[in-house]
């Protein structure tokens, strides 16, 4: 199943997908970048997520994705790149994220100095859509590069170099978690240049689809207790209990995948689960959920009997 068909089977608005083929159609993509066009192996589940991000992107917006760990930001971003066709350039945001990270640095090439273009340059010229992870981790000296990038007028001026306005197709992606280590508040400027959307923490129905789309063979009651152990925790974290660190999907995933292959269940749980936090106090917590659930004796072949 493509992309565009599985908006379709989410029942998204037929005139949304119309303008989506338009705008593909409206804007090609240069054959030397089209290995930059995204190809998800999954696809993210939410009618009304997928609607809103959609309109705001054919509205020349930029979108921020703001919600708690597990929620499927980072997949709703890759998502949104191969819905549109467009070439991505990522920026994860950490201490050492500057002005030249993103726009570029000065660099000698063939007895003369040129710029290395940065990810917002790059993405600025070709019309691709720039994914900005934990934007809330940006430290000054690249927020004045991104106020510059967001604004309405769509041009970004480099010192020493040209004037760079923005192809029509180009659009930011934030994506936030207030939950880590490191974050901080945005600043009003910088948030009123996104359309924000808050990405509602995973529920039980959600997580079950996904999982079983990812694992189409699993025993489904089985399946129900490794759901059931993920819904523990973030009930746990939300009360304050437990960090949301053993609160991991793609911990979750990658445990039944070494489960598939033959794995012990309580081994690769241990791996993607509990090992992810380091408390002692907070691991023993974790360990006793997981005992409710999933049996010492268990066997891989109890999860997955037909492989």
């Amino acid at each position: 199943m493509n992309i565009l068909d599985n908006l379709k089977e989410q029942g998204v608005s037929e005139s949304l997908i119309k303008d989506i083929e338009y705008f593909r159609k409206e804007y090609d993509v240069k054959d030397e970048l089209k290995e930059r066009v995204t190809k998800s192996p999954a696809f993210f589940i939410g009618k009304d997520i997928l609607e809103m991000c959609i309109t705001g992107i054919l509205e020349e917006e930029n979108i921020l994705l703001s919600g708690p760990k597990a929620t499927g930001k980072n997949l709703l971003s890759d998502n949104l790149s191969e819905i549109f066709g467009r070439p991505q350039w990522n920026t994860s945001f950490h201490i050492n994220t500057d002005s030249a990270s993103l726009i570029g640095t000065d660099t000698f090439i063939d007895n003369e100095v040129k710029l290395r273009r940065g990810s917002v340059y790059e993405c600025a010229v070709n019309g691709g859509f720039g994914i900005f992870d934990e934007i809330n981790m940006a430290k000054n000296d690249a927020i004045v590069v991104l106020h510059s990038a967001l604004d309405y007028r769509r041009v970004i001026d480099v010192p020493g170099y040209e004037r760079i306005k923005l192809h029509p197709a180009t659009r930011f992606i934030g994506t936030m978690n207030y939950e880590y280590a490191g974050t901080k508040e945005l600043n009003e400027a910088l948030v009123s240049r996104f359309l924000v959307i808050d990405i509602p923490a995973v529920d039980e129905e959600k997580l079950k689809m996904i999982l079983k789309r990812e694992f189409p063979t699993v025993d489904e009651e089985k399946l129900l207790q490794f759901i059931g152990i993920f819904m523990d925790l973030q009930l746990k974290a939300e009360n304050g209990e437990i960090s949301t660190k053993a609160i991991d999907l793609r911990g979750m995933i990658g445990a039944l995948k070494t489960i598939k292959r033959g794995l012990k269940p309580t081994l690769a749980i241990n791996m993607g689960i509990t090992g992810k936090t380091f408390d002692i106090y907070e691991k023993e917590m974790v360990s006793d959920i997981i005992r409710t659930r999933i049996p010492e004796g268990w066997e891989s072949f109890d999860i997955f009997p037909n492989d």
